[in-house]
């Protein structure tokens, strides 16, 4: 399969951006309803969590935009360093862990929801391994790309 840049920008995030919901309702014993009105407070704040369907879908596009973002970097990144490409699954792995801590300490505390997350080992490595996933998804796809 031959892919675009566009097309493994498109793909990788918005399928890495669902299974992450996914991931993070699995971790949290959440319903992926909850977990997008979450994603929806990073902007509303609190209000997002009571805000219905209206606030899920919010949150889902929210999460497709960020993803969309991240897979960006990734496929553009993999133009100017072939290895990304070749390698993929070693380093989609690996680009899950700055994913993780750009997300868990940049991105959340300047959200309205203003949180430093505390360490927790179990929660830490749930939370790793869903961000590994979400790398290596990403990586596959632009794995598929011509060089560019």
């Amino acid at each position: 399969m031959h892919l675009s840049n566009l097309q493994a920008i498109l793909l990788g995030g918005l399928i890495a951006g669902t299974v992450d919901i996914g991931a993070a309702s699995l971790i949290n014993m959440l319903s992926p309803v909850f977990i997008s009105q979450f994603i929806a407070g990073g902007l509303l704040g609190k209000a997002a969590l009571t805000g219905g369907m209206q606030a899920a879908a919010l949150g889902v596009a929210l999460q497709w935009a960020m993803s969309i973002i991240i897979a960006a970097i990734y496929v553009f990144a993999s133009g100017w360093l072939p290895m990304l490409r070749r390698q993929w699954a070693l380093w989609g792995i690996l680009y899950g862990t700055p994913v993780y801590f750009v997300m868990t300490y940049v991105v959340v505390p300047l959200s309205a929801w203003h949180r430093v997350a505390k360490f927790m080992p179990l929660s830490f490595a749930e939370n790793m391994a869903a961000m590994m996933v979400f790398g290596l998804i990403v990586a596959y796809f632009a794995s598929r790309t011509d060089a560019r």
